[in-house]
């Protein structure tokens, strides 16, 4: 019993610390992994997971090694937001892998891809020629940014002189048959409102709703447990 109690103490202890590190380190570690970030993740990782499964190792040791791998990657990320020089070497550089509609196969070959694996990143994209794009650029996350050539370029409303309107970001009100109580408040509206716009649905309880969202000047756009 006591063996079940230490490994359990050890995976709380390893999860709070990974957590912690992982808030301290930014959502870019997420969004942005580039081959130090897969490295560091990778040892992390490592250093949690053989630690929870050594029996000789204390929960201070884990904390220790957890925290101290943590600090370096901290202090390393620091250094590569304040000395320019460093980033090429800790995070990599774009390479432009198609320029002024022509492949650069030298590029293509130095960032390791072959044409098929070249044309299934610009399929992701939305584009299937490369005789439709004018500038391809692998981002050293690994992922293909296109700029298409004008001619396959999609039109944008001041193309057309179109009058331009504001863009609102819509806003749930509920979710899972509970209300967004901050949300609602942000709207400048209370719960009554939110009632008398569900009524004028057919909707009689919030817990029969599964997703609300209000734009403005928009209707109230609702999804119930049962549409």
């Amino acid at each position: 019993m006591e063996h079940y109690m230490t490994v359990a103490v050890e995976l709380a202890a390893g999860l709070l610390l990974l957590f912690i590190i992982t808030k301290v380190l930014g959502k870019t570690q997420f969004s942005q992994i580039t081959p130090f970030d897969f490295i560091s993740a990778l040892v992390l990782g490592e250093l949690v997971g053989n630690a929870i499964y050594d029996h000789e190792v204390a929960v201070q040791e884990i904390l220790f090694s957890t925290i101290i791998w943590g600090v370096m990657i901290y202090f390393i990320e620091l250094v590569t937001q304040k000395i320019k020089w460093t980033r090429k070497l800790l995070e990599g550089e774009p390479n432009i892998v198609v320029r002024k509609g022509l492949l650069q196969y030298k590029v293509l070959k130095k960032c390791k891809l072959d044409i098929n694996q070249l044309m299934g990143l610009i399929r992701q994209q939305g584009y299937f020629s490369l005789e439709e794009i004018e500038y391809a650029i692998i981002e050293t996350n690994g992922i293909i940014t296109v700029l298409p050539k004008p001619a396959f370029d999609v039109p944008k409303t001041v193309d057309f002189n179109f009058p331009l309107r504001s863009v609102d970001l819509p806003i749930i009100l509920i979710e899972d048959g509970e209300i967004v109580k901050d949300n609602l408040i942000e709207i400048g509206q209370d719960e009554n409102w939110l009632l008398n716009q569900l009524e004028q649905k057919n909707v009689a309880r919030i817990k029969d709703v599964l997703y609300a969202e209000w734009k403005k000047d928009r209707p109230l756009y609702i999804l119930t447990y049962t549409t």
